[in-house]
């Protein structure tokens, strides 16, 4: 039986504050879910009906609760509740993790989000990221909280695999090694179908309505773009920006190899 306070305590971790508070985050679905448990992510809650099997062995002092169908529902933030919905404890950031992430950038393609505010956008750029390989975003203070349950739902489990990190983009780039190629999604930029683009760095693409920040613009290296193919007088603005990560990551694996 699913109780009133378990139902109000999942529903406040909608909300970041009692996400930070409680060190807990929701996940729903039997992908989504089994692709965190076999990453390793600590489950502290699990709801799921009969139907459920879980992919991993469970330690028997993980608090679980059986329902029907109609309760999932109830407990659920989706509208078509698939089979479980999870809390998991939320992974903690490691002090030395960013010092680490610069000198990765030396040798491996790196993503920068900076103002990415859609939930939708932020989750399917992290689950591009998974598919072309790349392991570490770094996101401004201004972005969308990657432990969202419309970002976690968005990933489709592939936040499991992908290391989101947060602090203030102009310090990160301050601190990159020497030569460290940074670039940069811009209107004005270079066409990344002509540009010969290396194997690292760090890549940004910015806020969905307005773009990299004029202090970050000072730090691009790289201005890059993706240029329309568009031959009328009216033609689209600029591209989704999780569109366009996927096109730019898309590109630059493509040349690498």
């Amino acid at each position: 039986m699913l109780s009133k306070n378990k139902i109000k305590y999942i529903r406040s971790l909608e909300q970041k504050k009692y996400r930070r508070q409680e060190g807990a985050f929701i996940a729903e679905g039997y992908k989504t879910v089994g692709d965190l448990l076999f990453e390793g992510f600590k489950p502290l809650l699990i709801i799921h009906t009969e139907e459920w099997k879980p992919p991993v062995h469970l330690s028997s002092c993980v608090e679980k609760i059986i329902v029907s169908d109609e309760e999932l529902k109830k407990a659920s933030l989706l509208a078509h509740p698939q089979q479980v919905m999870v809390v998991f404890e939320l992974p903690q950031e490691e002090g030395d993790a960013l010092n680490e992430i610069t000198q990765i950038a030396k040798s491996e393609l790196v993503l920068c989000l900076d103002g990415v505010q859609d939930p939708g956008n932020l989750g399917t750029i992290i689950r591009t990221a998974d598919w072309f390989g790349i392991k570490h975003i770094i996101c401004s203070l201004q972005t969308a909280d990657a432990f969202a349950p419309k970002v976690v739902q968005a990933t489709m489990g592939s936040i499991g695999r992908v290391n989101v990190h947060y602090c203030d983009i102009p310090s990160f780039l301050n601190t990159l090694p020497p030569n460290t190629p940074v670039y940069g999604a811009m209107l004005n930029g270079d066409s990344v179908y002509s540009l010969d683009l290396g194997d690292n760095g760090v890549v940004i693409m910015g806020n969905e309505g307005n773009g990299i920040s004029r202090e970050v613009q000072k730090l691009v290296t790289k201005k890059i773009t993706i240029p329309s193919f568009q031959t009328g007088n009216i033609i689209a603005d600029s591209l989704n920006v999780s569109i366009a990560t996927a096109i730019i990551c898309s590109e630059f694996c493509r040349k690498k190899r």
